[in-house]
């Protein structure tokens, strides 16, 4: 029996803001950083918005491609986040409550930066391939935060992504294999009780992200036999629309692979739903047969690598919830003292 994602959706909000806009009120050269991050504008969460709202509405949207589930099948939940709305209470508890799927199932918030999501998927995936239950259903969703004026501002976004993990004939992408690398690394941080994160600038990149997300997915290649011209496409988490296409070319993989499934321009990096985003992008366009390598990254320092085969399955099931796209061009601008009001960056 095949094992994988049986459905996903995708939440991002409306309200974005332009790079320019944010760099007007600090002084900065706005092209330096479209240039430097590749990033045009990002996505913000609305007053009434945060993790918890993202999760419930791309769980929502992911139930919807899964048609064949029913509830009382979906045996664990967990939600990845940087921004769970508690210090001490699940958010993962609450998104159950409100999709319906309370009280007999297994329910946790995890942690591990952006990557939190995607060890909650292999998290699931053991559980369903065990024959613990049916299915599980793994969610990454951010309001991402930033100290007003730092370089993290510019990109640090707000959007969410909901897999569900399980068997059978309906798994629209068939997990043909996974591999973790995880070492301490201090590239960025937030203390208990600090209100935004540090990072430690360049030191993010090359001892960071490219040492995990390149070993962790030629790790995958030799575990499977496989490389860049056996995939399709290619997904690494997006801090910036620059790391994944270096990335990519140290990999070995054309920059036609990957631009599909990079959305970091136009909605900022999410931060846990960053690569899960980008997964949806591709499902989104691609067809049965396609090979996917998704490789996601988490400060700290982590990265997990899937391989995914996509099935027929896929075309029928993904006319059942908005696509990515539709949430991308779903836009409205704001000015910056509206998303300062959103961010609540004024303290009383």
């Amino acid at each position: 029996m095949a094992f994988g994602i049986v459905g996903y959706g995708v939440y991002i909000p409306r309200w974005r803001i332009k790079i320019e806009e944010i760099a007007k009120v600090w002084g900065h050269d706005p092209d330096s950083y479209k240039k430097g991050l590749g990033v045009e504008e990002k996505a913000v969460p609305s007053m009434d918005e945060d993790a918890t709202t993202i999760a419930v509405e791309s769980a929502r949207n992911a139930l919807k491609r899964s048609k064949e589930v029913k509830p009382g099948e979906v045996g664990a939940i967990y939600v990845g986040s940087e921004s769970h709305p508690y210090a001490v209470k699940p958010t993962a508890a609450t998104v159950a409550e409100a999709i319906g799927l309370t009280p007999n199932i297994t329910a946790a918030d995890t942690e591990f930066a952006c990557k939190a999501a995607t060890a909650a998927m292999q998290a699931c995936l053991g559980l369903t391939k065990g024959g613990y239950m049916k299915y599980g259903i793994s969610i990454g969703a951010d309001t991402a935060q930033s100290a007003p004026g730092d370089a993290l501002e510019y990109t640090a976004a707000a959007g969410g992504a909901a897999y569900v993990i399980g068997g059978g004939e309906g798994v629209i992408a068939e997990v043909e294999g996974t591999h973790s690398y995880t070492q301490d690394v201090p590239d960025f941080w937030r203390r208990d009780g600090a209100q935004y994160p540090k990072h430690a600038g360049r030191f993010t990149g090359e001892p960071a992200y490219f040492e995990h997300v390149i070993n962790c997915s030629r790790a995958l290649f030799e575990k499977l036999g496989t490389s860049a011209k056996d995939y399709d496409y290619a997904v690494f988490h997006q801090p910036n629309a620059k790391f994944p296409l270096r990335a990519a070319k140290a990999l070995g993989f054309d920059e036609e692979k990957v631009l599909p499934g990079l959305i970091v321009s136009k909605v900022g990096n999410t931060y846990s739903g960053s690569s899960l985003l980008g997964l949806a992008a591709v499902l989104d366009v691609a067809r049965e047969g396609d090979r996917i390598l998704m490789t996601s990254y988490g400060s700290g320092a982590g990265s997990d690598s899937f391989s995914f085969r996509v099935t027929g399955s896929v075309e029928q099931k993904r006319r059942l919830s908005p696509p990515v796209s539709y949430y991308v061009e779903r836009r409205e601008y704001i000015d910056y003292s509206t998303y300062a009001r959103y961010q609540r960056l004024l303290k009383g």
